[in-house]
C-alpha cells in the first residue's frame, strides 16, 4: 500500500516521527476533546475582543455552559463530546477562517471544495460529513460557501456525535455551532492593526459602548488581505462591519438587534495535480508546490453575507423565563473556477498512469474549466424557547421546550464563462500550458454563458423538549426529544448552447419533492462520585432525509438506481461512555470517552432494474476513543490539548439483492475515506513575567484513506505542523504579538481529490499584531 510523500524516503522517516510523536501526546493525555471548553489566554471580563488581550493574562480555559439554551447542564455535567474554542484561542494562534480553525482540531478533515454543492466549506467530522451542519447561533447555515473571518465571532463549538435533536435533520458527526459578539454592559473599544509576510494586513475595531444603565451598542468592523504563503496566486480580500445594540441589560426584559455585512474577494484554491497510484505518491514530477494551474485574470470567488438577527428574553421569575431569536440571512456566492483537471504529460513522456504521451511536460486543461456559478440562499428562522427551573418530589428539573420554523430559498445560475457571447466554444481545446512553468494567464473570451438553472426550496417546522433531572447529588439523568416536519422541493432547469438567434431556450425538468417527518432523540446518565467530577453513558440517533439541504434536492428520475425522494431517512445511532474531571483547584478540565457513531441504513443503488429508487441497505462504523485537556496547569501555564482516535469501516456498500445475486461488496470491511486514525492537537501559553507571554502550538493528522473501493488502497500523507507566538504588554493599553505559521515550512497537502489534485498547505508566514484598548 502506498503512501503519499513528497519524497519516498522524507515521507517515511517524518511518517514514524509523526506516529511516535502522537503516541506520546496520549500517553501525556494531550489529547483530544470528546467534552472540552478549551481557550487560550484572554480576560474574561473584557466586552471587546478579549482575543487579542494576552500578555501577561493567563487562559482561563474552562467554559460552564454552552451558548444554546438547548443544553440544560454546564459543560462538566453535560454526557456528549464537547469542544470549545473560544476567541482568544483564535486570536492567540491568529485563525482566519473557519477552515483554519477546525484544522486545529482532531477529527476533523476537509474534502476539496467542489462538485455538486459548489466551492465552499467541505467538512468530515469523525468519518462523515459535517456540511449541512454548520450552525451560527444555533441556526443552520446551509450555504455551500467558504466562511472566513472570526472578527465577530464569540467562541466555536463542536459537538460531536448525533445531533439531530439539536438542530434537525442532522448527520452523524456532529454539529460546528458559531457563536456571534454581542453588547456588554461595560465601555471598551479595541483597535488591532496586523502586517506580515504574504502581503498580510488586517485592521479591525471592536468597541462596546453602555448608553444608559441598560442600553448598550456594540461594533465590530475589520478589513483585511493576504496573500496565501508558499503560492504564487492565490489571495484574500474582505471587509466586514456588525452593529449591535442591546435594551434592557440587566433587567426582566432584554432585546438584542444585531447586523452583520461581509463581503470577500478571493482567488479560488485548488492546488496542484496530485496522483497517488503504483507509480506517484503526491505531486507529481515537476510540480512546485506554489505553482498555480487555473488562470489568474479569470478565477474569483466572490461573496457576500448579510444576516439579521433579532433576540428577545424575557424573565418571568427566577424559575421561568421565555426567549426567542429570529434571523434573516441572504448569502450571494459567484465563483468561476479553473481547477487542475486534464492531461497530464510528465518530462518522461508518460501519462500519471505511465501511458505513453507526445508532448512531454505539458498539461492540456480539460474539464471543468470556466466552471461558473452563481448562487443564492436566503434564510428566514424563528425559534421560541421557554425554560422552567422547579422540583417534583425530590427531582429537580431544567426543562426547556420550545417550536422553530425555518424556510429557505435556494437559487443557482450555473454555466460556463470561457466562451463566446452565443456559448460556443472558442477553441476546440484550451492551449497546453508548461507543467514546472504554467501559464497562468487566459487570452480567450470570457463570457459567462448560463447552462443550467436550479431553484430550491425548504421549510421546517418543529417542537423539542431537553432537560437535566438532578435525581440525586451523584445522579443525574439528561434528555432530549425532537420531533419535526421537513418539506423540500428542486426545479431543474437545462438551457441548450450555443443560444440561437431568438434566445436561450429553458427546458424545464422533473420537479423533486421530498417530505418526511422526523423524530430524533438523546439521552445520557451522568453519575457524579465527587463534586467535581461526571461520569456518564449517553445514547442518541440521527434522521438524514433525502433532501437534508436546500441547495441541492432529492433526485426524482432515474435509469441507474439514484431516485432518492420516496426513500425513507437516512438513521445513524451514537453511543459513548466518557467521564470529565476538573482538576487543579477546578482550573484544568480533563475529558476522556470512547465511543460508536454508526450509519445503520445509508441509500444504495437498488441493484433491480425494475427499482429505480435507491435503498437503504447501506452501514457504516466508526469506533473511537478521544482525550481532552484544557485550562491552568498553574498560574503561569496554559493549555489545550486534545486527541482523537477513530477507527472506521464500511460494513455494506451494496444494496442486499446485489449482495445475494453476486456475493461482491468492493468497499466492505474497507476503512472509511478522510477519516484519519491517529490525529492531535496541543496549544500552550506560559507568563515568562508579567508583561512577556509565549505560546506553542502543533497539530498532526494522520494519515488516511483516500479511495476505499477495489484494491490497491492508498492513504494520504501524515504531517505536523508547528505555530509559535510571543505577545508583549507595552502598557495597560498597548499589546503587541508576532505569530510564526508553520515555523519548519513543512510542505504538507490537504483538501485532496485521489487522482486529480490536492492544496498544499499554507507555508511560513509571520504577522506582527499591535491592540490598543481604551
Amino acid at each position: 500500500m502506498q503512501h503519499i510523500s513528497r519524497g519516498y524516503v522524507r515521507a517515511r522517516s517524518r511518517r514514524a516521527m509523526g506516529m511516535s510523536a502522537v503516541a506520546g501526546l496520549a500517553g501525556l493525555g494531550l489529547a483530544p476533546a470528546l467534552a472540552h471548553a478549551a481557550d487560550a489566554p484572554a480576560p474574561t471580563a473584557s466586552p471587546a475582543d478579549s482575543a487579542n488581550e494576552i500578555s501577561g493574562v493567563q487562559i482561563d480555559a474552562k467554559k460552564e455552559k454552552l451558548s444554546s439554551s438547548k443544553n440544560t447542564a454546564n459543560l462538566r455535567d453535560t454526557p456528549q463530546s464537547i469542544t470549545i474554542i473560544s476567541s482568544e484561542t483564535i486570536s492567540a494562534q491568529n485563525l482566519l477562517s473557519l477552515r483554519e480553525i477546525l484544522s486545529t482540531q482532531p477529527g476533523i478533515t476537509f474534502g476539496a471544495g467542489e462538485g455538486g454543492g459548489g466551492y465552499g466549506d467541505s467538512i468530515n467530522l469523525r468519518g462523515y460529513s459535517a456540511n449541512n451542519d454548520i450552525t451560527v447561533d444555533g441556526v443552520r447555515d446551509s450555504a455551500q460557501y467558504t466562511r472566513t473571518d472570526p472578527f465577530n465571532l464569540e467562541q466555536v463549538e463542536v459537538i460531536a456525535g448525533a445531533n439531530s435533536v439539536y438542530s434537525g435533520s442532522g448527520s452523524l458527526g456532529g454539529t460546528i455551532n458559531i457563536v456571534t459578539k454581542t453588547p456588554k454592559a461595560s465601555d471598551q473599544t479595541v483597535i488591532g492593526a496586523g502586517a506580515g509576510t504574504d502581503k498580510y494586513g488586517r485592521l479591525t475595531i471592536d468597541t462596546n459602548k453602555a448608553l444608559t444603565d441598560t442600553i448598550a451598542v456594540r461594533l465590530n468592523a475589520m478589513v483585511h488581505r493576504n496573500d496565501v504563503p508558499g503560492r504564487d496566486v492565490e489571495q484574500f480580500k474582505r471587509w466586514g462591519i456588525a452593529p449591535s445594540v442591546a435594551f434592557g441589560l440587566g433587567t426582566p426584559t432584554r432585546v438584542t438587534l444585531s447586523y452583520v455585512h461581509q463581503t470577500d474577494d478571493n482567488v479560488p484554491q485548488y492546488g496542484v495535480p496530485y496522483y497517488v497510484n503504483a507509480l506517484y505518491h503526491g505531486p507529481l514530477p515537476g510540480v512546485d508546490p506554489g505553482n498555480y494551474y487555473g488562470y489568474s485574470n479569470v478565477d474569483r470567488q466572490k461573496t457576500k453575507v448579510d444576516a439579521f438577527t433579532a433576540r428577545f428574553e424575557h424573565d418571568f421569575s427566577e424559575a421561568f423565563s421565555v426567549r426567542n431569536l429570529t434571523r434573516y440571512q441572504e448569502v450571494t456566492q459567484f465563483s468561476r473556477v479553473d481547477p487542475p483537471q486534464g492531461t497530464w504529460c510528465l518530462a518522461n513522456g508518460q501519462t500519471p498512469a505511465g501511458a505513453a504521451c507526445t508532448a512531454p511536460n505539458t498539461f492540456t486543461p480539460s474539464g471543468p474549466r470556466g466552471t461558473t456559478r452563481d448562487t443564492k440562499n436566503k434564510l428566514f428562522y424563528s425559534q421560541t424557547d421557554f425554560n422552567a427551573r422547579f422540583a417534583t418530589g425530590g427531582v429537580q428539573h431544567n426543562l426547556v421546550v420550545g417550536f422553530s420554523i425555518g424556510s429557505e430559498d435556494y437559487h443557482l445560475d450555473s454555466g460556463n464563462s470561457l466562451r463566446n457571447p452565443g456559448g460556443a466554444t472558442p477553441n476546440p481545446t484550451l492551449p497546453a500550458m508548461s507543467i514546472t512553468n504554467p501559464n497562468t494567464v487566459y487570452t480567450g473570451p470570457v463570457n459567462f454563458v448560463v447552462t443550467a438553472r436550479s431553484d430550491g426550496k425548504m421549510d421546517n417546522q418543529a417542537v423539542y423538549l431537553f432537560d437535566t433531572a438532578k435525581l440525586s447529588d451523584k445522579l443525574e439523568f439528561n434528555f432530549g426529544l425532537r420531533y419535526e416536519k421537513t418539506d423540500g422541493e428542486f426545479v431543474p432547469t437545462s438551457i441548450a448552447t450555443p443560444y440561437p438567434a431568438t434566445g436561450p431556450v429553458e427546458t424545464v425538468g422533473a420537479i423533486a419533492r421530498n417530505g418526511d417527518n422526523l423524530f430524533s432523540y438523546r439521552a445520557g446518565l451522568v453519575f457524579k462520585p465527587v463534586k467535581n467530577a461526571s461520569l456518564y453513558l449517553a445514547y442518541g440517533n440521527t434522521q438524514t432525509p433525502s433532501q437534508a439541504s436546500v441547495n441541492g434536492g432529492c433526485t426524482a428520475t432515474s435509469t441507474t438506481g439514484a431516485a432518492n425522494c420516496n426513500v425513507d431517512p437516512e438513521k445513524g445511532e451514537n453511543i459513548e461512555l466518557g467521564g470529565k474531571w476538573e482538576t487543579f483547584e477546578g482550573r484544568l478540565l480533563l475529558t476522556a470517552a470512547i465511543f460508536r457513531n454508526e450509519r445503520t441504513n445509508y441509500k444504495v443503488a437498488s441493484g433491480d432494474p425494475t427499482l429505480p429508487d435507491q435503498v437503504l441497505d447501506g452501514k457504516s462504523r466508526v469506533d473511537g476513543f478521544s482525550l481532552g485537556a484544557s485550562g491552568k496547569i498553574s498560574d503561569k501555564w496554559s493549555v489545550f490539548a486534545n486527541y482523537t482516535y477513530l477507527d472506521s469501516e464500511v460494513i455494506q456498500s451494496v444494496s442486499d439483492r446485489t449482495l445475494a445475486n453476486t456475493g461482491i461488496d468492493a468497499q466492505a470491511g474497507n476503512p472509511l475515506t478522510n477519516t484519519p486514525e491517529n490525529s492531535g492537537s496541543l496549544w500552550t501559553t506560559y507568563q515568562v513575567t508579567p508583561r512577556i507571554t509565549i505560546g506553542y502550538g502543533a497539530t498532526y493528522q494522520g494519515a488516511f484513506y483516500l479511495n476505499n473501493g477495489v484494491a490497491p488502497l492508498y492513504k494520504s500523507q501524515d504531517y505536523w505542523v508547528h505555530n509559535a507566538m510571543a505577545a508583549f504588554k507595552v502598557n495597560d493599553n498597548l499589546d503587541l504579538q508576532l505569530n510564526v505559521k508553520n515555523i519548519a515550512d513543512e510542505e504538507y497537502y490537504t483538501r485532496g481529490r485521489n487522482n486529480g489534485w490536492a492544496t498544499p498547505g499554507d507555508g511560513r508566514a509571520a504577522i506582527l499584531s499591535a491592540n490598543y484598548r481604551f
